[in-house]
C-alpha cells in the first residue's frame, strides 16, 4: 500500500525557517523522482521542488529558488525540504509524492505551513 506521511509544518514569522520531512512506504523509493508540492485553497497544487532518484539532481520553482533545498535518504525512504527566508506567500499545505504523481488519488494528509508577516 502506497503511503506518504508529511511532518514538520507550523507557524513561523517571515524570514524564518522550517524543515519538512516525508516518509514514503509501499514503493521502491530509490527508483523514483520525488517532489514536494504545495496547495492553497482555491488553487491548483503546484510543484515546489523535485529530486532525482540518486539524489544528485534537483530542480526548484522560480518562487523558491535559492531559499528551499530538497534532499532525500534512500536508505530510510525519506525526502526533506529545508525552507529558509520564508515569506507569507509560502503559506500553504505541503505534500510529498513521486514526480510526476502516478499513484492515482494517493496523497498524504499534508503539513500546514503558515508564515506570518
Amino acid at each position: 500500500q502506497v503511503r506518504f506521511v508529511e511532518s514538520g509544518g507550523g507557524l513561523v514569522q517571515s524570514g524564518g525557517s522550517l524543515r519538512l520531512s516525508c516518509a514514503a512506504s509501499g514503493i521502491s523509493f530509490s527508483s523514483y523522482v520525488m517532489g514536494w508540492y504545495r496547495q492553497v485553497p482555491g488553487k491548483e497544487r503546484e510543484l515546489v521542488a523535485r529530486i532525482i532518484a540518486s539524489g544528485r539532481g534537483t530542480e526548484y520553482a522560480d518562487s523558491v529558488k535559492g531559499r528551499f533545498a530538497i534532499s532525500r535518504d534512500n536508505a530510510k525512504g525519506t525526502v526533506d525540504l529545508q525552507m529558509n527566508s520564508l515569506k507569507p506567500e509560502d503559506t500553504a499545505v505541503y505534500y510529498c509524492n513521486v514526480h510526476p504523481p502516478m499513484f492515482k488519488g494517493i496523497w498524504g494528509q499534508g503539513t500546514q505551513v503558515t508564515v506570518s508577516s
